[in-house]
């Protein structure tokens, strides 16, 4: 059988060798109110070239690029990636690579992630960064463990400006163990409101995103600051690395650990995953850092050569002594931005920013001409939020039909924020498909 390899005898003999008599006695255990007592009711089998049809029919009803235009961001974004990015991840040394634990035979690999921990470094303005972890989220959560590890305190405080995922992410991580999570509320300018914090003692860590969730820039080095007089660690996180080729990096900025969603970088969509989670901070925090670290050292005959030089992680050292029970890095994402970046170069990722920048406020601006009101005043990279007149709803679900994703709509994220949409514009979109966008909203 195709999908089910097992054959009847093989499943006797396992059986057999489990004691149990039947697949059903398998199972006795699974209270027999949570057990399927009926079939699957699902449609005849399909031969490969109907499978193909089928799946080429839906996919023309998913508002997918080219022939569909999304104005949306929201930590997963449309750049375009250079072919020789694509090109040289496709090579099977890089796909095909195993966990670097022998670094005689690994040195492609682990020099690969040592230049990708270099250039993340440079990038976020830290000191050292590690080899990746799964994505954002899990990468904010566990900077706040490393905070919590750091100073030995129990409460930790995150701003509601941080991606919705990811904070519920945070609470699947703290939720069980005991410390506390306070939420920072925002301000009207879009901005998280950091008089929140007056008051509060025994802070280990504060989180903030920059560009935020509703694409504003926090005001990093005051906030950085006021954290620093709580003795607390300031986390800064983030879902569009590349608007750190615009805007000062968290570790100008006052910050002890960045992290975020590096998706952007060389990383395609792809439907929601994966990701890469970007993680770094100062270095004499490193042994608290989670995941892996490649160092660089020197062979007996003098040569450069690239080893594991951490990985404080349960599979290698005692449970209760480890930082992260998470098991790998993302390797290949971590390649693809390394090339990503690479590509770029210095000059090439502030020319991308500047572009990303200046095609979003050409889309604010038109909008706000057309009736949308700019609720927030601070500045934004590449997305913003905007509150549509009234009857946007139903252009709203036209344009769906037509294959354009006019923004986000926040109500199902903040409760108040009726009406209002987060749009996002990157180098993908041409002034044309700007200009369009504005015909079809036209009051």
């Amino acid at each position: 059988m195709r999908y089910l390899p097992h054959t009847p005898e093989e499943i006797s003999s396992m059986l057999e060798t489990v004691g149990a008599k039947s697949l059903d006695s398998l199972f006795a255990l699974i209270p027999r109110e949570c057990r399927r007592t009926r079939g699957m009711d699902l449609p005849e089998p399909l031969n490969e070239w109907e499978l193909n049809d089928l799946v080429r029919s839906l996919s023309r009803e998913v508002a997918a690029p080219p022939e569909g235009k999304c104005f949306v961001g929201a930590g997963s974004y449309e750049h375009h990636i250079p072919q020789a990015v694509s090109f040289l991840l496709s090579r099977s040394e890089f796909v095909t690579s195993y966990t670097p634990y022998q670094p005689e035979v690994s040195q492609g690999t682990l020099q690969a992630v040592y230049e990708y921990q270099t250039l993340t470094a440079r990038l976020l303005g830290m000191e050292v960064a590690n080899a990746s972890l799964y994505d954002g989220a899990s990468a904010l959560a566990e900077a706040l463990l490393m905070a919590l590890r750091i100073t030995r305190m129990k409460k930790v405080a995150v701003s509601s400006l941080i991606h919705p995922h990811h904070r519920r992410v945070v609470q699947t991580y703290l939720g069980p163990t005991g410390y506390e999570v306070v939420e920072l509320p925002g301000l009207e300018n879009g901005r998280t409101d950091v008089s929140a914090l007056e008051g509060m003692d025994s802070l280990a860590g504060v989180a903030l995103q920059s560009p935020n969730f509703f694409g504003c820039i926090e005001d990093l080095d005051s906030v950085a600051a006021e954290v620093h007089r709580k003795n607390a660690l300031f986390i800064t996180s983030f879902t569009e690395p590349l608007a750190f080729g615009l805007f000062k990096s968290p570790g100008r900025a006052g910050a002890d650990i960045a992290c975020g969603e590096g998706q952007s970088l060389g990383v395609p969509q792809a439907f929601g995953g994966p990701g890469l989670g970007m993680f770094a901070s100062s270095m004499k925090h490193v042994r608290n850092m989670p995941g892996r670290l490649v160092g660089q050292t020197l062979d007996l005959d003098g040569r450069r050569g690239f080893v594991l030089t951490l990985s404080t992680r349960e599979q290698h050292i005692r449970r209760e002594k480890a930082t992260s029970n998470i098991c790998t890095n993302n390797s290949l994402c971590a390649i693809a931005a390394a090339m990503y970046m690479a590509s770029l170069g210095g000059g090439g990722f502030q020319d991308l920013a500047r572009l990303n920048h200046d095609k979003a406020q050409y889309l604010k601006g038109a909008l706000r001409e057309k009736g949308f009101a700019i609720p927030f005043d601070s500045p934004t990279f590449n997305e913003f939020v905007a509150k549509a007149p009234p009857g946007f709803a139903s252009t709203y679900k036209k344009l769906l039909q037509k294959k354009v994703v006019a923004g986000l709509p926040l109500s199902p994220y903040y409760p108040g924020m009726e009406d209002h949409y987060l749009f996002c514009v990157t180098e993908t979109k041409t002034r044309k498909d700007l200009d369009d966008l504005l015909r079809e909203v036209q009051p």
